[in-house]
This record gives structure tokens, sequence and C-alpha cells, in this order.
């Protein structure tokens, strides 16, 4: 069970000399989410521990916050109240929120040059950009992530597909989704042949047609958006059709939480979700299934997303330097390699990959290289100044399309211009 607060307290703090530990030691503040399930938040306490038992000279508090949008509250409520974490694991998307709030500082501060050059160059440029503008590193990626395809391998079988071969693009999606319904007697439908959430995260996953479609939904400097863009427009229309026009996947607003436990039931062949659950689908799935990048358009493409390490403003240089060296030992290969190997989520930089221990995991387990793959075709997860505000119109656009209230060019134009009114300051 996940406690709601884990401390974690450097051996030292338990010997006689526990008074003269305690007066020297820095102690940070960590909040982290956990989005999936899995062993995330363990794995988190136990890196935590393993780095405070190496640095008795460090006490860290980490605490469990919820959700990404719990998690954001709290350090955000927190900041505000002049008494934040150190560090936070927040939403990649929450750069431009708290850079205006000013209530982060860039890691480029706090490195050496060469540190610049060999650590904070040394991740995916995919995931970096979500975590830089403006010359500096405001976020250093860690529970980051792609969208991919799951399917299963002995549905496939059944409706008389290779199991072994996932749908490459729009057109087979649809193909193979009318051949993976099933319905009982009565007609209902008892298994679908296809799963894209649209609550929880629509936007993200709807990132995941948007982008092949040829469209960028925000621009880097996240004061512009390209909401009714006419790629934007036709990725939506086909998202509705899934439902509305082919009757492959279920109607009406489809939850992000249940989705692997629908998979597992059996109630949709084929699901969209995080790589982060990868170790979730792994432990859980009865059945054999498959990895796949997202199906292409006019181009192969997913969003980035997840989370990055921020650093908080009001601390004490001693606790900064402090969280810093922290965020280089748990994102340096060997740690990345035990998170990836964990959670599924993507290894951050290409240097874990080339750890034994990730070595062996991708051997043995040829899926975990799928999502690392498709950071060659991935783009910005949406992120504007203002970003709750914006993304809320973007996802009530998409809500009011499926829900058959607009059509999507009505509801994305009316998006737009919401857009357009919140981000004019930021121009």
């Amino acid at each position: 069970m996940i406690s709601n607060i884990l401390k974690v307290v450097s051996v030292a703090s338990l010997t006689s000399f526990a008074a003269v530990g305690s007066a020297l030691a820095v102690d940070l503040e960590f909040y982290f989410p956990v989005a999936v399930g899995g062993a995330a938040a363990d794995t988190i306490e136990k890196l935590t521990a393993d780095y405070v038992a190496a640095n008795p000279d460090v006490n860290i508090e980490a605490i469990y916050s919820g959700s990404y949008a719990d998690t954001g509250v709290k350090a955000l409520t927190a900041a505000r109240g002049g008494k934040p974490p150190q560090l936070s694991v927040l939403l990649s998307t929450q750069m431009f929120t708290l850079i205006d709030e000013d209530v982060i500082v860039p890691f480029d501060d706090f490195v050496s040059d060469a540190d610049k050059k060999s650590w904070i160059g040394g991740f995916y440029p995919s995931f970096m950009e979500n975590s830089q503008t403006g010359g500096k590193t405001y976020g250093i990626p860690f529970q980051r992530s792609t969208p991919v395809l799951y399917w299963n391998k002995e549905a496939f079988a059944e409706a008389g597909l290779d199991p072994n071969t996932a749908p490459a693009n729009w057109d087979e999606m649809v193909e193979f989704g009318k051949k993976l319904t099933k319905k009982d007697a009565s007609g209902n439908v008892t298994q679908w042949g296809v799963r894209i959430p649209s609550a929880g995260f629509p936007y993200w996953l709807f990132q995941g047609l948007s982008t092949p479609a040829g469209a960028i939904l925000a621009n880097s400097d996240g004061n512009k958006t390209n909401f009714n863009d006419p790629k934007v427009v036709e990725a939506l229309e086909y998202l509705v059709d899934l439902s509305a026009k082919h009757g492959v996947m279920q109607p009406g607003s489809i939850e992000w939480g249940p989705t692997p436990k629908a998979f597992f039931e059996r109630e949709t062949a084929m699901m969209w979700t995080t790589t982060g659950n990868l170790t979730n689908v792994r432990n859980n799935a009865p059945f054999d299934f498959g990895v796949a990048m997202l199906p292409a358009k006019e181009r192969r493409g997913a969003p980035t997303g997840g989370g990055n390490f921020y650093l908080f403003k009001d601390s004490s240089d001693e606790q900064k330097a402090a969280a810093v060296d922290f965020v280089k030992w748990i994102t340096a290969p060997e740690q990345a390699a035990v998170w990836s190997i964990a959670t599924g989520y993507v290894a951050p930089r290409p240097d874990a990959w080339e750890t034994d221990a990730m070595k062996a995991y991708a051997a043995d387990f040829p899926p975990a290289l799928v999502a690392r793959d498709q950071l060659e075709f991935a783009v910005a997860e949406l992120s504007t100044y203002e970003n709750g505000k914006v993304t809320q119109a973007f996802n009530d656009a998409l809500a009011a399309a499926i829900a058959g209230e607009k059509s999507a060019q009505a509801a994305l134009d009316e998006a737009q211009a919401q857009a357009d009114r919140i981000l004019k300051p930021y121009r």
C-alpha cells in the first residue's frame, strides 16, 4: 500500500550522533505523483532510500501526493504559501505555468558547464522540448512516456488476423477493429475493436491522431495554438467516426483509469495508453499481447508525455545544490534503468539503454523498445501559458464532438477562439 507520506531517514540519524547529524544535514521535501498502475511509487521510495543511505548528510521527505493534478495543486499551493517543496515531479506541460508563477528556477544555474553538456545535454531531444525554453532548462525528464498501442494476440488470432502484426495506419485500425468487434446474440457488444480514452488526458492521446495527420497543436513558445487546423479537424472526425460511423469503439466518453482493466478483461482487443502502463500490462494481462507504435496517417507520430523534476525557488542554496545532486543521481544510467524496468516508463537518456540491465531487459522483453523507438517521431505534448485554461478549452471541444453536440469544425473553431483570447497577453 502506498503511504501518504514516506520519510526516508539517513542511517546516520539512527546512530548515537543523531543530534549532530541532524544539525548538519540538508533537509529536502520531494513531491511525486503516480498516474499508472504498477510499481512506480515503490520504486521511487526505494531509489530515494538508496540515495539517502549513500548520502548521510541529506534527509529527504518523499511525499506521494496523488495524481499529477493533485500534485500540481499541492506544489503550487505550498509555493504560494511560502513553504514549497524543494523538488517535485510535475507534468512537463506545467513548465510555462510554473515559470509564470515565478516558483521555479532553471537547473542550469546550479550545474557546471561540463554538466550542462554531459548531463543536461544527454537527454533525448524530444523530451527536452517540454523541458527547456528561452535557452534555460527548467525541467529534467524523469517520469516520461509516449502513448503506444497494445493488442491482444489471442483476439487477433480468433478474428483471423495475424497475431503478430498491429495496424500500421488509420485504415487498418478500422479494418482490424471491425473484425475484432464481437456481439452477443442480442446484438450487444462484448468486445470492442479499439479503446482510445477521451477522459483523463484526452488532448494527449488525441495528439496520437493529430500528429500523424500532420498537425502541431501549439508553438514552442507556448503562446499560440493551431486547434482548428484542417488536419486537426480531420483527426477529430476520424476519432468520432471510430464510434459513430465504423462502430469499432465504445461511444461516448471513455475513461483513462479503467482502460487497462478493460483490456485485461477482453472488453477491448486494442487499447491506446501510456508506455508507463507497460509493466502493469506485462504483469496482469491474462493473454499474450503485443505493443506497437501508434498507427500512421501522413506520418508516424505521437506526443511525449509524463513528468519532469522541477527545482523550486524559495529554498536555500544548500537545499538547491542537494536537490540537483539527487536529480543527477536518480536520472543517471543505472538508476534510470531500474526505474524504466520497474514501471515501463521510457528511460530518458540514451546511455541508460546501454547499461547491462537495460540490454538484458530489452533482449528478454522487446516491447520495451517500442516507446523508445517512437521518440524518433515524437513531438512535444500540448503545453502553453495558462495551460490549464487552454487545455480545458481544447478538451471541451473534443468532448463536444465526441458527444455529437457539435461538429469537429465548430468545436475546434470555438476552442481556437478561446485559446486566442487567453494567450493574447503572452504574444
